[in-house]
């Protein structure tokens, strides 16, 4: 007989949570566990902060992981409502875009759909996505294998001693002098350290990109899994900070909080407001300072091209390098024929195929190759 069996109706829900919580490489022993189901008795809570506090107090999580383990929490106890209400105030991560036009030319939600998806709409479809629970690609797997040292690094401000290098190392050369009665018998010598470079994926979930979308996001999540420093937002009708989601180890879990989070799937296409917005929240622009920022979208913008030329524009100066992946970029010699990419080009570094997952990993692996800056 399995243990849900033998378990009541009542406990399998705080058993399940705790497993939850090992599944995501959180300690929990089994007297923990015991520990957490008697101070669920004891309370007989009456309010989901009870059970909450109960939590915090047997389970003990890490405070450097008290955010992963109020996630886990609220996706476990509360489900979509939690996901819905838990970025209010200062900590909203979901920037809505103004509506376009007068107000005459189209209504704000639409009850059209796009079958192909290769057509561009400013209308607002806010929707849930669900995402199927399929097998990792080869694409992803190398992507997890090759990315903590293949992506960008930047030097750093602290030194290594090295064999070779710029730099002087005058205290070791002094140090080791004092074993030859002062002699210098050799030079030491650093270099400054390699730093991952911060890495910004922005990613198109319009309605002319959903055929894309769901591998997109999976190659999101692998991206987040394999290195640090990375940021990923979702635009379409909003601009939408997906990391937090995408941090869960487990990808359906990941998917599934992110699929919350974004309430504009299969949408309208405002690619230039969602950057403005992007660049406009402080507290989002600084990501992009310094960073190896990737834009995976077709370019298929129903706003003014100005907007998004300014927005690339500003962007490109704040950040190391712009890469625009496009599934339009079918060939090695594609010349952008959209007046939105045609508007941006000479501001992106990279204008490059998106139309793969394998396309969209070697080019970020690629860039690792870049000069140092």
């Amino acid at each position: 007989m399995s243990t849900d069996m033998q378990l009541p109706r009542a406990a399998r829900v705080f058993v399940s949570f705790v497993a939850l919580l090992r599944a995501n490489n959180f300690a929990v022993a089994p007297e923990q566990t015991t520990a957490f189901l008697t101070a669920i008795e004891l309370l007989g809570p009456r309010d989901i902060r009870d059970i909450r506090q109960a939590a915090l107090a047997t389970l003990g999580p890490p405070p450097e992981r008290r955010v992963t383990f109020d996630r886990l929490f609220d996706l476990h106890f509360r489900g979509s409502e939690a996901i819905e209400h838990a970025d209010d105030g200062e900590d909203d991560e979901t920037v809505r875009l103004k509506e376009e036009g007068r107000g005459d030319e189209e209504p704000l939600l639409s009850d059209e759909t796009s079958e192909s998806g290769l057509t561009a709409t400013r209308t607002e479809a806010l929707v849930e996505r669900h995402f199927a629970q399929l097998s990792t690609t080869e694409a992803l797997r190398r992507l997890a294998r090759e990315a903590p040292r293949r992506l960008p690094r930047r030097r750093g401000h602290r030194r290594i001693r090295v064999r070779r290098g710029p730099f002087a190392d005058l205290r070791r050369t002094l140090r080791d002098s004092v074993r030859s009665d002062g002699e210098i018998l050799r030079l030491g010598h650093m270099k400054r350290r390699q730093r991952p470079r911060k890495f910004l994926l922005l990613i198109d979930v319009s309605g002319s990109m959903k055929t894309r979308t769901e591998e997109n996001m999976k190659l999101a999540h692998a991206l987040v899994q394999a290195a640090p420093n990375v940021e990923v937002f979702t635009f379409g009708t909003r601009l939408t900070r997906v990391t937090r989601a995408l941090r869960l180890k487990r990808r359906e879990q990941a998917l599934s909080a992110a699929a919350h989070l974004v309430s504009d799937w299969d949408g309208g296409t405002r690619i230039g407001e969602a950057l403005q917005a992007f660049l406009a929240v402080p507290r989002f622009g600084g990501y992009a300072r310094g960073a190896a920022v990737v834009v995976v979208s077709d370019g298929l913008e129903r706003g003014a091209p100005d907007a998004l030329r300014d927005a690339v524009a500003k962007l490109s100066r704040r950040a190391w390098r712009v890469s625009w992946l496009t599934p339009l970029a079918t060939s090695p010699g594609f010349r952008p024929q959209t007046e939105a990419l045609v508007a941006i080009e000479r501001f992106v570094d990279d204008l490059v195929d998106g139309g793969s997952t394998g396309s969209i990993v070697a080019h970020v692996l690629a860039l690792g190759r870049r000069r140092f800056a």
